[in-house]
């Protein structure tokens, strides 16, 4: 009796001294819609000119395979066939991802993993591009939480607490992120963990 006494003091002393510390008071909550990423692409500027862009996923129906679409020119289709593989896995019975198509100088450009997406998006002009970055690396957006919600613009850079997932009903943890606007390089540190109040079992 006396070890499980002394181990439980021991497991909630190290959570509680990995809790996750407050929130700067000039941040501010993330927008609740952009926590779905397919509302996140219509926002991105790529730094090259291209005539046309769509992004897509890997799915049979034609129509819901289209996520985004730039406005597109009379005068051109791009109907090329889906990559084997892509960026943010989204099934787990399925393998479904998505990419992006490009047309430039009338020839179409993929960009199917993470690192091309980062290199497609350029530098990060909003929140919704910081959001796409830091998804590229595993980061998620916390809708119902501050400490993985919420972020504030510099000059130079895009400072946002996002979180990672954990298994339920594991806490979160939450991260400070910043992002550099002109190189999009990202830097992380450990903000500590909180409660997961979209744990449900």
């Amino acid at each position: 009796m006396k070890i499980i006494s002394v181990v439980f003091v021991l497991t909630s002393g190290l959570f509680f001294s990995q809790t996750a510390k407050t929130i700067p008071t000039d941040y501010r909550k993330i927008p609740e819609i952009l926590d779905t990423v397919d509302y996140l692409y219509p926002f991105v500027k790529p730094d090259k000119k291209y005539a046309y862009w769509k992004v897509l996923r890997n799915i049979n129906d034609p129509e819901k395979a289209i996520i985004y679409e730039s406005q597109m020119p009379d005068y051109m289709t791009i109907n090329e066939p889906a990559p084997p593989q892509g960026f943010f896995q989204e099934c787990v019975t399925e393998n479904c991802f998505s990419y992006v198509i490009a047309c430039k100088s009338e020839r179409a450009e993929y960009f199917t993993n993470e690192q091309q997406l980062r290199d497609f998006i350029g530098s990060v002009d909003n929140i919704s591009e910081a959001l796409l970055v830091a998804k590229t690396y595993g980061y998620t957006f916390d809708s119902k939480n501050i400490l993985g919600g919420s972020y504030k613009m510099e000059s130079d850079y895009f400072l946002l607490y996002l979180s990672k997932p954990k298994d339920c009903p594991a806490p979160k943890e939450s991260f400070f992120i910043r992002i550099n606007k002109k190189t999009g390089k990202l830097e992380e540190k450990s903000n500590g963990l909180y409660k997961n109040d979209n744990c449900t079992q």
